[in-house]
Formats: structure tokens, C-alpha cells, sequence
């Protein structure tokens, strides 16, 4: 047997969205079980997000340590960003992140991993791309306000931020998958497998 996630779509015989805010919204659906009967389903409407692990030449992984209000925490997390444009290449929404949250950029990029973060409630997907080859970026830094004033930027060893996400001392999905999954490609086949940057991405279709 294969173990590969499918699309699949059950019939939705109603649908309403009771919130709609600046960048996602709520919908309702009245979805068709499997024996006939109609259950909702609220759900989180979200455009997609990008992440980025940057790696330097020393192993080091850079991650932002950020204060995050729905969970009353300040958690360590690689920089991410919102899919702004609709059909954004993702490429292009992570190099800016990368430039906006820690005035870096990086010569070499791979898609590390993709996910979607809660899909229970949200119908939110990641593209996680590993950069590497980075250095500082040109110009001046990008103005940052709200929750990004007061974020610590912050270079780790990859097996250090390894052992905090199996501790249970880092909880940002998008680090620990990325940390992660970065961790078994160095002891598999190498990040040199690893897909190319501009890969498809079924769950949030992109032009090159």
C-alpha cells in the first residue's frame, strides 16, 4: 500500500460564512457523510503561508522568537508569511519573508516539506523551503510593527533546536516540521534529493 495523502471531496449541500476578518475568514459547510446524514463543519478560511529554515555555513538555523496572542506565548519560529496575492509564487512570498523578518537572503532554495497546519479546523497550507548560501541582504531593513517590534532574532545548531522540539520545548508547526524534516534528509539521502524550489504545489496552485 501507498502512503500518499489524495484529494477527495464530499458533497456540501449548504454552505455560509458567518466571519469574515482582514486576511481569513469562517465558513460553514453542511457536508454529506458516509451514511447519508449532513454534519457542519466550521472551519478557518486562510489564503496558504510560507516558512523558510535558513542554514548557515555552520549548521546554525535561524528562527525569530515572536509573542503570539491566541496561544499567550512567545515561541521561537523560522520566518513565515502569508500567501499575500492569490496564485503568489510561493518562492517569491518566502525570499521576501526572509528579507522582511531577518534582512537575510539565500543563493540556494529546496521545498523542504509541505503541510497543512490544523486540518480539523483550517484549511491552511505550508510550503517550508530550506535556504541556504545566505548572507546579509542589501539595503535597509524592513520596518516592522505590532508583534514584529519586539522579535529576537536568534542563530541555533540544528540538533540543539532538534532537541527542544522533542522536549517539548518548541511548539511552532512550522519550525518543528521544519527542524524535523531537515534533521532526516541530513541522515537520509541528503538535502541534494530534496525537491526544487519551483516543485508544484497542488494546495495552492502558483505560476512559475
Amino acid at each position: 500500500m501507498t502512503i500518499k495523502d489524495t484529494a477527495e471531496e464530499w458533497q456540501v449541500t449548504g454552505t455560509v460564512t458567518p466571519f469574515t476578518g482582514n486576511k481569513t475568514s469562517v465558513r460553514t459547510d453542511e457536508v454529506v457523510m458516509p451514511d447519508g446524514t449532513v454534519a457542519r463543519r466550521d472551519y478557518q478560511v486562510h489564503p496558504g503561508s510560507v516558512a523558510v529554515l535558513a542554514l548557515d555555513d555552520s549548521g546554525r538555523v535561524l528562527v525569530l522568537r515572536q509573542y503570539r496572542h491566541p496561544v499567550r506565548h512567545k515561541l521561537w519560529e523560522i520566518p513565515a508569511g502569508l500567501l499575500d496575492i492569490p496564485g503568489e509564487n510561493p518562492l517569491h512570498a518566502a525570499q521576501r519573508e526572509l528579507y522582511e523578518e531577518a534582512h537575510v537572503k539565500a543563493e540556494d532554495w529546496r521545498v523542504l516539506t509541505d503541510i497543512y497546519t490544523s486540518p480539523g479546523g483550517s484549511d491552511e497550507a505550508v510550503r517550508i523551503f530550506l535556504a541556504r548560501d545566505i548572507s546579509e541582504a542589501d539595503g535597509e531593513r524592513f520596518e516592522v510593527s505590532e508583534e514584529e517590534a519586539d522579535m529576537e532574532l536568534a542563530r541555533i545548531p540544528l540538533p540543539e533546536l532538534v532537541r527542544g522540539v522533542l522536549a517539548g520545548e518548541l511548539h511552532n508547526s512550522c519550525t518543528v516540521a521544519g527542524v524535523l524534516a531537515l534533521s532526516a534528509a541530513l541522515g537520509g539521502e541528503g538535502v541534494d534529493a530534496l525537491r526544487p524550489a519551483e516543485a508544484p504545489w497542488p494546495a495552492r496552485p502558483f505560476e512559475a
